[in-house]
């Protein structure tokens, strides 16, 4: 542990990391945590980008963008935006769905919600991100079902939780975190009390994280 009080942890981001040295449990965590909502291209774009860039591994956490205060840019606006970032970043044009944005991705959030809670964060998020925006699918029931195959999750147990009201409860206690630690959209990265957020989220926590892990 740095002496700023930020541990470097080295795991998969699915969940949480002890830090068992921390004399301060009550302080604000010191592992980054990533909050993403899979229907937000921005969303999608860090997601490819924030286990690469940052100097420490994330937490994965998903939330409803919907339950959070800010109003975001309209839809041609971020669609625009989201394609140039999509160029310079050097990844797969984006395929838009066909409803886009959609107004509902709580079905897809909740098998999100599931998949953390198996230990499977990542790999699910970065698989329905890319059906979502390389594959222009509607983040739809079907689509979380393949998602969930690609990284080894069993349909049935997947189709199961989607209907379970503890994992939709736990969203939805996620959502309300997001938005008590200062959240207002997707993507968001929060650490010791500071939130970074939007299109750029991930180069200033990453510097913000750099500074600190070489102090």
């Amino acid at each position: 542990m740095s002496e700023h009080g930020l541990s470097v942890t080295h795991h998969d981001g699915d969940g949480p990391a002890a830090h068992d040295d921390d004399p301060n449990p009550t302080h604000p965590r010191s592992q980054p945590v990533f909050y993403y909502d899979l229907g937000s291209p921005e969303a999608y774009l860090a997601a490819e980008r924030v286990m690469a860039d940052l100097p420490v591994v994330p937490e994965w956490v998903p939330i409803l963008a919907a339950g959070l205060p800010g109003a975001g840019a309209p839809p041609e606006q971020r669609r625009a935006a989201a394609e140039r970032r999509a160029q310079a970043q050097h990844v797969q044009p984006l395929r838009w769905p066909a409803e886009w944005p959609q107004k509902d991705t709580r079905v897809a959030m909740v098998g999100a919600t599931y998949a953390k809670q198996i230990g499977r964060a990542v790999a699910f998020a970065l698989a329905a991100f890319r059906q979502a925006f390389a594959g222009g699918r509607a983040l739809d029931e079907d689509t979380v079902v393949i998602a969930a195959a690609a990284c080894e999750m069993h349909p049935r147990a997947v189709l199961q939780a989607l209907g379970r009201r503890s994992v939709a409860a736990a969203l939805d206690a996620a959502t309300a975190t997001a938005a008590s630690a200062g959240v207002t959209q997707v993507p968001a990265i929060v650490f010791g009390g500071r939130v970074f957020e939007g299109d750029d989220a991930v180069e200033q926590a990453a510097a913000a994280l750099a500074e600190i892990t070489c102090a």
